[in-house]
C-alpha cells in the first residue's frame, strides 16, 4: 500500500497524540463527526470514504470510558462496512487492563470481554502500548502489537547524571520492564513489597534489593499513576531508608481522585513523567514539576511498519541486551 492508502482517525480520547502521529508520519488526520444527542448516545460518522484504505482508529480508553469505548466501535463497525481493506484498532490506554482474571466469585474478566467487543466491532488488528497485564495479548485473536513507552523514558533519562541512583519498581509485578530500564541506565534495581488494600489504598512494608548501600535518588517506574497512592507510599518507604532525591515515571498519567494534591505534596520529589498515551490536560497544568513526553514516534513507526509490511520487532530491542542479570542493589 502506498502513504495515500494510509488513514488515521481519532476518536474523542486524544486527539493530540493522535495529530502528533500523523505529523510524525506526515500524514493528514482524517475527518470525524460525532454528536451526542440528549438522551445519551452517539450519531457517529467517518468524514471520508475508506474504501480499500489501511485504516487506523486512535482512541485512549480513559473516563468518560463507556462513551469513548463506544465510540471507537462505532468507528470500527462503519470502517469496516466502508470496506476498508484493513481497520487497525490503536489503543494508546487500555482500560480494564486490572481485570485480566478471576479473582472473585460472578464476576467478569472485563479485559477478554473488551478485546472481543473490539474484534467483533471490525478490528482485523491492534496496536496497544504499555497493557498492565502482558495476558491480556493472549485474549485476542486478532494479531496485537505490544508497544512499549520504555524507549522514550530511557532517551528522557539517559540525558541526566545517573550516579547514585536506583530504578525501583513498586511490586514485582512491573519488575520486569523495571529491569529493562535499569539495565539500559545502566544502574542497579529495587523492587517493593506492594500490597493493594482497596483502589485507592496501598501498603508497601519494605523494598526488596535495598541493603546497605542506600541512594541518593531513585527513579520509580509503574506502568500507571492513577490516584497516586502507590507512589506515595513508595517515596515514603524509600525515604525512610535514606533515599532523598525521587522521579516518578509512568507511562499512563491517568492522575485520578486527588492526584494532584498528593504528587504536589511530595517535597523530595523532584520531577513526574510520564506520557501523552492519556490526554489530562488538568494534571498537566495542575502537577508542579511535571514532564510529558509523547509517545507519536513509537506508534507512529508502529502504524508504519505494518502498513509497509515489515516486522515491528525492532521496535522492542531499543535497551542494551547483555546487562548483568544481578543489577538489584546490595
Amino acid at each position: 500500500m502506498s502513504s495515500e492508502d494510509l488513514f488515521i482517525f481519532s476518536g474523542w480520547s486524544n486527539e493530540p497524540l493522535a495529530q502528533r502521529i500523523c505529523d510524525y508520519l506526515g500524514v493528514s488526520l482524517r475527518p470525524t463527526q460525532t454528536k451526542r444527542f440528549s438522551h445519551g448516545s452517539l450519531r457517529v460518522q467517518l468524514g471520508e470514504s475508506v474504501r480499500n484504505k489501511d485504516v487506523y482508529i486512535v482512541q485512549s480508553l480513559t473516563d468518560p470510558v463507556h462513551r469513548h469505548l463506544m465510540q471507537m466501535l462505532m468507528m470500527l463497525d462503519i470502517a469496516r462496512h466502508g470496506d476498508a481493506a484493513r481497520v487497525t484498532a490503536v489503543i494508546p490506554y487500555y482500560v480494564y487492563g486490572r481485570a485480566d482474571k478471576k479473582d472473585a466469585p460472578r464476576i467478569s474478566i472485563a479485559a477478554k470481554l473488551l478485546a472481543q467487543l473490539i474484534e467483533t466491532a471490525g478490528a482485523d488488528r491492534v496496536i496497544a502500548l504499555t497493557l498492565h497485564s502482558a495476558q491480556t495479548h493472549g485474549f485476542f485473536d486478532v494479531p496485537l502489537d505490544h508497544l512499549t513507552s520504555l524507549r522514550v523514558l530511557v532517551d528522557y533519562f539517559k540525558q541526566q547524571d545517573l550516579r547514585d541512583t536506583v530504578v525501583v519498581s513498586p511490586d514485582v509485578g512491573y519488575a520486569k520492564q523495571a529491569t529493562k530500564l535499569a539495565g539500559a541506565l545502566g544502574v542497579p534495581l529495587a523492587i517493593g513489597s506492594k500490597v493493594r488494600l482497596d483502589d485507592k489504598r496501598v501498603e508497601i512494608k519494605a523494598v526488596l534489593g535495598a541493603g546497605s548501600y542506600v541512594p541518593k535518588r531513585a527513579i520509580v517506574i509503574d506502568d500507571e499513576i492513577a490516584t497516586g497512592g502507590t507512589m506515595v507510599e513508595i517515596v515514603k518507604a524509600m525515604k525512610k531508608e535514606g533515599t532523598e532525591e525521587f522521579s516518578l515515571a509512568c507511562t499512563h498519567g491517568l492522575f485520578t481522585d486527588n492526584a494532584v494534591d498528593a504528587l504536589n505534596g511530595i517535597e523530595c520529589v523532584n520531577e513526574i513523567v510520564c506520557t501523552d498515551s492519556v490526554y489530562a490536560p488538568d494534571a498537566v497544568e495542575g502537577i508542579h514539576k511535571l514532564h510529558v513526553q509523547s509517545v507519536a514516534s513509537v506508534i507512529g513507526d508502529a502504524i508504519l511498519c505494518n502498513h509497509e509490511g515489515r516486522s515491528v520487532g525492532e521496535l522492542f530491542t531499543f535497551w542494551e541486551e547483555g546487562f548483568p542479570a544481578d543489577s538489584s542493589l546490595g
